[in-house]
């Protein structure tokens, strides 16, 4: 069986697939990749199937790693095909740069490095046939707030599954947009308690800052706090189910963007939710980014 032979996780590396879906009756969340956009490209580019993968893989997808802010270096061992996707950190193999997003050779012996990222924060590193690491409830995925999934950590061994046979790569790099704004525009529809804001425009007009307190539970938002109803000004929720975007605002009026390893239920109001591809980019989001909240065509709601 070829693998890899983790040398250095850097920061934070984690095993990542689509999640483990249909669990949270049972208080278990979805996981799952943060940037899921640039982990499915990375599985694309190397030639799995999402919608109707080989068995080895599994129903939540080949697993792929998540390196936070560079730093990650492994030995192959064996002949591996991997992609590197995401945030855009310089890669290397025995020190030769190698090209992002799409298919590359990492031959038996041979060492995968990446530096720290210019912009961003999550660069995924997908290997045909996936990482074949236990999972647990039906996925390998890490979900930092429940500690459950694999582990990676220095002189971890992660084996790769049996690639599919077909379709093979038949891309050398795909061409992948790189925003770079100084305000990053983060599209939100209507969530189930937008009354309990003063004003919901305020979500519209108002430029936040990305806390250093941010995780894979959720973006942390700084700036002028959002108003309040005033009659539900100290009024308690009770707990309710949250999903993957939820915009939450506690009570002291600072929202949390929840992200791919959100709690199950929360009790602050959720006046919004981030569109799917919201949500990626709010995932590479360094600290100190500004950012705004798009709500369009209030009027109508």
């Amino acid at each position: 069986m070829s693998g890899l032979h983790v040398r250095r996780t850097g920061a934070l590396t984690l095993v990542q697939d689509l999640g483990r879906p249909g669990l949270a009756a049972q208080g278990v969340s979805r996981s799952g990749a943060a940037d899921m956009r640039s982990y499915l490209l990375g599985g694309r580019v190397l030639g799995h199937d999402f919608d109707n993968d080989h068995p080895g893989v599994g129903a939540c997808g080949p697993a792929a790693l998540e390196v936070l802010l560079g730093g990650f270096e492994a030995r192959a061992d064996g002949d591996l095909t991997v992609a590197i996707t995401g945030a855009p950190a310089p890669a290397f193999i025995d020190g030769r740069r190698v090209h992002a997003n799409g298919p590359v050779r990492l031959h038996d012996g041979q060492v995968l490095r990446l530096g720290r990222p210019a912009t961003g924060l999550r660069t995924y590193v997908s290997v045909r046939g996936g990482f074949d690491v236990e999972p647990v409830l039906g996925s390998r995925s890490r979900d930092t707030l429940a500690g459950i999934g694999p582990e990676v950590a220095d002189g971890s061994y992660l084996p790769v599954g049996r690639a599919p046979s077909d379709p093979q790569p038949v891309v050398d790099q795909v061409a992948v947009f790189q925003p770079h704004p100084e305000v990053l525009e983060l599209d939100v529809t209507p969530g189930p308690r937008g009354g309990w804001l003063a004003d919901l425009l305020q979500l519209n007009v108002a430029t936040w800052e990305v806390s250093e307190r941010s995780d894979r539970v959720g973006v942390r938002l700084h700036g002028e706090p959002l108003e309040r109803t005033p009659e539900l000004v100290g009024v308690e929720l009770p707990s309710e189910g949250v999903v993957r975007g939820a915009v939450q605002v506690p009570a002291g009026g600072q929202p949390v963007l929840f992200l791919a390893d959100h709690p199950v239920t929360g009790g602050y109001p959720v006046v919004g939710v981030l569109t799917a591809a919201a949500v990626d980019l709010a995932a590479q989001a360094v600290p100190g980014q500004r950012v705004r909240l798009h709500l369009p065509d209030t009027t109508a709601y």
